[in-house]
């Protein structure tokens, strides 16, 4: 199947098909007569288990290190609990970075009066300083 058909049955653009090809996250499809990609219904489930691993958040290359323990029958399944468990520990960073933001832009947002004045603790926060004033 070409590029277009692969694209609609796996869900991926086929800009990102051909970064895939390009990162090695996928092997490079064969090519027709005319020099067109030619995949196959593995490429369409490869890519399906790309998509969704990155829907997840892992970086292009814990993606290669999953697909590589996908393909391997012999691997233990502690290699992938532990690639998950680092990437809930990055999730929960970012939860806690989202917090902190979410705090500080409430408490600013508390502080300012959002009225006519043209004083804003809001913009004073961003500055770098207290936002004192209303």
């Amino acid at each position: 199947m070409n590029i277009g058909a692969v694209a609609r049955r796996s869900g991926v653009p086929a800009k990102t098909i051909r970064y895939y090809e390009s990162v090695g996250l996928i092997a490079a499809a064969e090519r027709s007569a005319a020099g067109y990609r030619v995949y196959s219904q593995r490429d369409v489930e490869t890519l399906r288990f790309v998509q969704r691993a990155r829907s997840l958040g892992f970086s292009v290359e814990d993606v290669g290190s999953l697909l590589a323990l996908w393909h391997d029958r012999g691997r233990s399944s502690a290699e992938v609990k532990a690639l998950a468990r680092r990437r809930v520990a990055d999730i929960d960073r970012k939860i806690a970075e989202l917090t902190e933001m979410r705090a500080t832009l409430k408490d600013l947002m508390r502080r300012c009066h959002g009225d006519q004045r043209p004083d804003c603790p809001i913009l004073n926060g961003l500055a770098g300083g207290r936002g004192a004033g209303g």
